[in-house]
């Protein structure tokens, strides 16, 4: 490292990373950031195709993300088996110091959809509307964080004896030898999975809302409950990552049938409305209440708001009042 520091003193590289005058950054760290640039990118642009304000995207990331950075670590280090030993000093030291050398994709997700959950109490705005933007994306997010795995050489499964399968992607070497490339795998579903519920939810405007919500967890749950235990023992979490992978999964289902049920006793049917408003997002929803709709391609109702007024008129106007069907009822 320090060589690599004298040969070029700006700027470099080194197996697990770059370095930038002397501050290292792992490959791992940089795709874990991109992911979550990404993810709040795309959710930004799905809560304006769901005549939501995008801005609100930015309150969402200011506050979930260090929740979801807090939880990941604190589930790890309460899952981890070597701590139990250790008094309640070293184990709170070694929770924050330092907060990369473990981190639970599990309590990531637990931690940051808790802490969405406030914010939307707080701004008064719908929890489940909003989530349908967001969590769906923290796939994404996870599909690209999957190759820090790569790079760090981690996250793999047993020795690959065939020959014939010692290539990757199948296959990463590792310690001497050739081992299944389970964060490739895992990496190419919970894509397919992002790439599936972001289309579904692009399209889909009935109610009731959190649908999309409730399948990322019957997803990415099914996912972890599968590929954990064929995981190289020194990369399995114990049985509490299991545990909460099968909990995901089977609540994410509940979830679903919960929503469907009080959707039929609130609107006669199981999803949309007889008795109303079949849509569960013609409401322009903003937690900034100067924030009005205006004509977009990208919103599901654009055609019907009108164009969007010029800044020096914006405030002389109003705004606008939206649609006929602003008043209807949302879920």
């Amino acid at each position: 490292m320090q060589s690599l520091l004298l040969a070029n003193p700006m700027f470099g590289t080194y197996d697990e990373g770059v370095y930038i005058f002397t501050l290292a950054v792992q490959y791992y760290a940089i795709f874990i950031v991109c992911g979550m640039i990404l993810a709040a990118a795309l959710s930004a642009l799905l809560m304006k195709r769901r005549n939501m304000d995008p801005a609100f995207i930015f309150t969402l990331f200011i506050i979930c993300i260090p929740s979801a950075i807090v939880g990941a670590r604190l589930f790890s280090c309460l899952t981890d088996g070597s701590l139990r030993t250790h008094s309640f000093g070293a184990w709170l030291k070694y929770l924050v110091v330092p907060p990369w050398r473990g981190l639970s994709i599990v309590g990531g997700v637990i931690g940051g959809v808790l802490s969405g959950f406030l914010v939307c109490l707080g701004f008064k705005v719908n929890f489940l509307r909003a989530a349908d933007c967001v969590v769906i994306n923290i796939l994404f997010a996870q599909a690209l964080g999957r190759w820090g795995n790569y790079f760090n050489g981690e996250v793999y499964g047993g020795v690959v004896t065939n020959p014939a399968l010692q290539f990757f992607p199948f296959a990463v070497f590792e310690g001497g030898e050739w081992h299944y490339a389970f964060f490739f795998y895992e990496m190419v579903i919970n894509l397919i999975g992002w790439a599936l519920l972001f289309t579904f939810t692009w399209y889909r405007k009935s109610k009731p809302n959190g649908i999309s919500t409730c399948l990322y967890f019957v997803w990415y749950g099914t996912v972890r409950t599968i590929m954990e235990p064929f995981r190289e023992a020194q990369y399995q979490l114990g049985i509490w990552s299991e545990l909460f992978a099968i909990l995901m999964m089977g609540l994410g289902i509940i979830a679903i049938e919960i929503l469907l049920i009080v959707n039929f006793r609130r609107e006669g049917a199981f999803i949309g409305s007889r008795n109303g408003d079949p849509c569960g997002i013609s409401r322009y929803l903003s937690a900034d209440k100067k924030s009005k709709p205006y004509y977009s391609k990208i919103n599901i109702f654009g055609k019907e708001y009108p164009p969007k007024p010029e800044k020096k008129k914006d405030r002389a106007k109003g705004g606008s009042s939206g649609p006929s069907s602003d008043e209807g009822k949302e879920e």
